[in-house]
C-alpha cells in the first residue's frame, strides 16, 4: 500500500491505478473541484502526502497546475502520451499497469527554488527543440526522466524544478536516441 494518496481525474483512473498498485485515490472529477473534494485532498496532503497523476493532456496539466499552487509539496507522477493513448482516447485509464507503476516509481517533488542547471539553448543542442522530431524526443525523454511531456520552456522548467541531475539527463539521453522517436 502506498503511503501517499493518488489524485486522479476520474473513476476509470481509479480502476486503472487499482490494477497497478494498492493505493488510496481521490477523484477530482475533472476541473470541477467541490469544497469536499478539496478538503479531502488537503487532509490527505497533511496526513499522508499526495501524488498528482493526471492525464497527459491540456486539462490534466491545468488540474496539475491548480493543485500544485494549493499543495506545493505534492509529488508528481507522469505517464507519457504514448503510454496513455488507446482507442482514440488519452488518459490514465488508458495506460497499462506497468506504465502506471513506472510513473509512480519516478515520482518527483517540485522545488520552489529551481536551479538554473538546464537552458533552452541546450535543448536545441541536444535535439530536443528545433527539429521535426523534437516534440516526440522530448516526450520520450520526459517519460524516461519521469517529468512528463512539455514544450521546451516547460521541459526546461521541469528539469530544473524537479532536480534532475546532469548525470540523469545524460543517461536518459543515451537511452532515448532521437532516431527511435
Amino acid at each position: 500500500m502506498l503511503k501517499e494518496v493518488i489524485i486522479v481525474e476520474g473513476k476509470m483512473d481509479v480502476v486503472a491505478v487499482s490494477k497497478a498498485v494498492e493505493a488510496d485515490c481521490i477523484i477530482t472529477n475533472g476541473f470541477h473541484f467541490n469544497k469536499k473534494t478539496l478538503a479531502n485532498i488537503a487532509a490527505a496532503y497533511k496526513k499522508r502526502g499526495i501524488i498528482i497523476l493526471t492525464d497527459p493532456d491540456t486539462a490534466g496539466e491545468n488540474i496539475r497546475k491548480f493543485l500544485t499552487q494549493k499543495f506545493p509539496g505534492a509529488k508528481h507522477a507522469y505517464i507519457s502520451k504514448d503510454e496513455a493513448t488507446a482507442n482514440d482516447d488519452i488518459g490514465v485509464e488508458q495506460a497499462s499497469s506497468e506504465s502506471i507503476r513506472n510513473a509512480l516509481a519516478k515520482v518527483h517533488t517540485l522545488n520552489l527554488n529551481p536551479r538554473a542547471e538546464f537552458t533552452a539553448a541546450e535543448m536545441l543542442q541536444y535535439g530536443l527543440s528545433g527539429g521535426a522530431e523534437s516534440s516526440k524526443f522530448r516526450d520520450k525523454m520526459g517519460a524516461a526522466l519521469g517529468i512528463g511531456y512539455g514544450n521546451v520552456k516547460t521541459f526546461v522548467n521541469r528539469l530544473n524544478s524537479y532536480g534532475v541531475t546532469r548525470a540523469e539527463f545524460l543517461e536518459a539521453l543515451k537511452n532515448v536516441a532521437p532516431e527511435n522517436c
